[in-house]
């Protein structure tokens, strides 16, 4: 088991780091500054499409895309290596397009469907969103009632969801509902594709989320979609969907470790400098506790989410593992930037360093897409044997 990155994905995590601290973290002061204005949390239209073009020279767009859509169809190792660089700036920026959805669509798209969506997609011409959880049904997929109903050769959908990150922007949504209602989420859940603007498709309300995030609820209301729209196989949306979760919870676990990662340096970088009672922090037991602490378990969760991608590049099955490492590697950053917000004292509870959105970011983690408890029953149950 080696975890040892290639020559050449070992050059393009250095190119994503150099990118990230050459262009990403120079924005930081004016995102600091309009989330603490309540501008909310992203970038001017200008600063976008600068770092578009930038990203897009360098050749970091559709780097896990399949190749036969133009991308570079990366390893999952090579990805951990590259959101874990991104996890290090507070700048709100995803490299085109979105991993999680992305790998959802390569695993079901229909030929008609991957010219309409995937491609556009990987292009990064398109924005998407995708709609699972419920009023009620957050980490419960098979609480979900969302109902989808044939109408001759489309379907009819109805029902709410919530908690949708880009559902006002995006240019369609992979909407998830409930196809037989018997059966639920074994062999009743499928997933629909739908445009911006899809009659029915109604978005009620923005909610401000801590950091400046703002997700949205939606309601369905007779919501027609064609029947070429139908996301992989009927009543078979779960297994895909659990493909998008993992994808997005082992970048979760990446990004923990590059917050964290720069939570320390922090710590070591300040703490020498800092002189309370005639002695410099860095001198303190409890600061040296911290940091210890801090160090050995980054290492931990670096170890732990390598060897999850690597396992997932053999094709092995991985739920346990991320389940592992979504909960430990989110509560660790969680840990250790609240040890760096200690040390600063003050000064880190203001707006005007990143901290704050770093520890906003990572406490939203430890909710969506599986609370910590969650996940920490699926590993119990499954080792106890006490599963459904």
């Amino acid at each position: 088991m080696d975890f040892e990155l290639s020559e050449e994905h070992r050059m393009l995590a250095d190119l994503v780091g150099r990118f990230v601290a050459d262009e990403l973290m120079p924005l930081e002061a004016g995102v600091l500054a309009r989330e603490a204005a309540g501008d909310g949390l992203g970038l001017g239209a200008d600063e976008r499409r600068r770092i578009d073009e930038v990203s897009k020279k360098l050749g970091l767009w559709g780097l896990d895309a399949p190749e036969d859509v133009g991308g570079a169809d990366l390893p999952a190792v090579a990805m951990i290596a590259v959101n874990e660089h991104l996890g290090r700036t507070v700048t709100p920026y995803t490299l085109p397009p979105d991993s999680p959805n992305l790998r959802m669509l390569a695993a079901t798209v229909t030929d008609r469907q991957r010219e309409a969506y995937l491609a556009p997609y990987v292009r990064g011409e398109t924005v998407s969103a995708i709609g699972i959880s419920e009023p009620g049904a957050g980490g419960d997929p098979s609480a979900m009632i969302t109902r989808a109903e044939r109408d001759g050769d489309d379907w009819l959908i109805n029902g709410r969801k919530i908690w949708i990150s880009r559902a006002k922007d995006a240019d369609f949504t992979i909407l998830m509902a409930v196809t037989d209602k018997e059966k639920g989420a074994r062999g009743g859940i499928s997933a629909f594709l739908i445009d911006k603007g899809t009659p029915g498709f109604n978005v009620l309300r923005a909610i401000p989320m801590i950091g400046g995030v703002v997700t949205y609820e939606v309601a369905l209301e007779d919501c027609r979609v064609e029947g070429w729209k139908l996301l992989g196989t009927e009543g078979q949306g779960f297994a895909p969907m659990q493909l998008r979760l993992g994808t997005r919870r082992l970048e979760m676990a990446a990004w923990s470790i590059g917050m964290a990662q720069r939570a320390l340096d922090m710590i070591c970088e300040y703490a020498p400098q800092r002189v309370t009672f005639g002695q410099p922090l860095s001198q303190r037991g409890v600061i040296q506790g911290w940091v210890a602490d801090a160090a050995t378990r980054i290492h931990a969760a670096r170890l732990m989410t390598y060897d999850c991608a690597w396992k997932i590049d053999q094709g092995r099955e991985t739920r346990l593992e991320i389940s592992m490492i979504k909960a430990f590697a989110t509560q660790m950053a969680w840990d250790v930037i609240d040890h760096a917000m200690q040390t600063y004292g003050a000064m880190g509870m203001t707006k005007e360093m990143p901290l704050q959105l770093m520890a906003s970011k990572v406490r939203t983690m430890r909710i969506y897409d599986g609370p910590t408890e969650i996940h920490d029953w699926v590993v119990a149950r499954n080792l106890l044997g006490t599963k459904r």
